[in-house]
């Protein structure tokens, strides 16, 4: 195990693969399930020219609470569960990554940073297009009328498809329209937005729990400690990625394709400002996201490491 501080992290080696497999897909889905609904708001929020439809985060919240129900806040989620597969790939990645990077450097930040970053680009090529698919999906709703696509509806009752009734739909339309690029429209704005976040967030997160670690008592629990840091990191690297974030929701549920044209447009139309669109969503899904992150990745670890090793670790 490597030493940060005062903090011992657990690294690729240290784990038995069976256990970290199986508990990472129920950790991965208890995120998405807990985040889900601020994600579907700061997509709205981010799509939506200037103030047409939401004034905010908690007024997008109540409206679509009121006129859609519980349900319109996971409108898209059945679709989203599937990137249960990219998020395995992006512990793998990461975990491995940081162990090969370790052969030519001991620094943990360059480590945290490349292993992040390539983590991230492996993740995104599979999340892409479920996230298209999805995305279109949140629009429904109040949102229908910002998205080329809408959902047919049953001509006896006149209501839409059901979950994957909808998904077919919407996922026809796309191919239709764009063929199979469609599905990774958006795809560089999602690595000019995801790749930075990722290799800025896990440098962040060590070196947050490494000076909060300094401060506190040396008898306070490591998970304290990291579960204070992930959220400091998710501020951090959500607040230096937005506006690309803002580009590449525009770019994905419009269906325009030039992320140049995207960012001159959303400056003529809106000014600086409008980079920072969706921001309190993001913040807001950030904390939460960062500390159930945190500490299930954590405690998955713990969880996984091999039984020669459980007791060297201070939980």
């Amino acid at each position: 195990m490597h030493q940060k501080g005062n903090i011992q992290i657990i690294e690729w080696e240290d784990l038995d693969k069976r256990k970290f497999y199986s508990f990472g897909i129920f950790m991965t889905m208890t995120i998405r399930a807990t985040v889900y609904p601020a994600t579907l708001i700061r997509t709205r929020l981010q799509v939506q020219r200037g103030k047409s439809l939401y004034n905010g985060t908690l007024d997008a919240f109540f409206k679509i609470l009121r006129s859609e129900g519980v349900r319109g806040l996971y409108r898209g989620f059945m679709v989203n569960t599937f990137t249960l597969i990219s998020g395995q790939t992006y512990m793998t990645t990461y975990e491995l990554v940081r162990k090969y990077v370790s052969y030519y450097s001991e620094n943990n930040t360059v480590k945290s940073l490349v292993a992040g970053g390539l983590a991230s680009l492996v993740a995104q090529s599979i999340t892409v297009p479920i996230d298209v698919v999805s995305q279109h999906l949140m629009m429904q709703g109040q949102g229908k009328h910002l998205t080329r696509f809408r959902l047919s509806s049953n001509t006896e009752t006149g209501k839409t498809k059901k979950v994957f009734g909808q998904t077919r739909n919407l996922v026809s339309q796309i191919f239709a329209a764009d063929g199979f690029p469609g599905f990774y429209r958006g795809y560089g704005a999602s690595l000019l937005t995801y790749i930075p976040n990722s290799a800025v967030w896990w440098p962040f997160y060590h070196f947050y729990a490494e000076q909060l670690s300094k401060l506190a008592p040396s008898d306070c629990p490591h998970l304290i400690l990291q579960a204070a840091a992930g959220p400091l990191a998710g501020v951090t690297a959500a607040t230096i990625t937005n506006p690309m974030d803002v580009i590449r929701a525009r770019v994905q549920v419009e269906g325009t394709t030039s992320i140049t044209e995207t960012f001159r447009r959303l400056i003529e139309e809106e000014g600086y400002f409008g980079f920072t669109k969706g921001l309190s969503a993001r913040i807001i899904s950030s904390i939460p996201t960062a500390i159930v992150l945190v500490v299930g990745y954590e405690t998955l670890k713990k969880m996984s490491l091999r039984p020669e090793l459980v007791d060297s670790r201070h939980w």
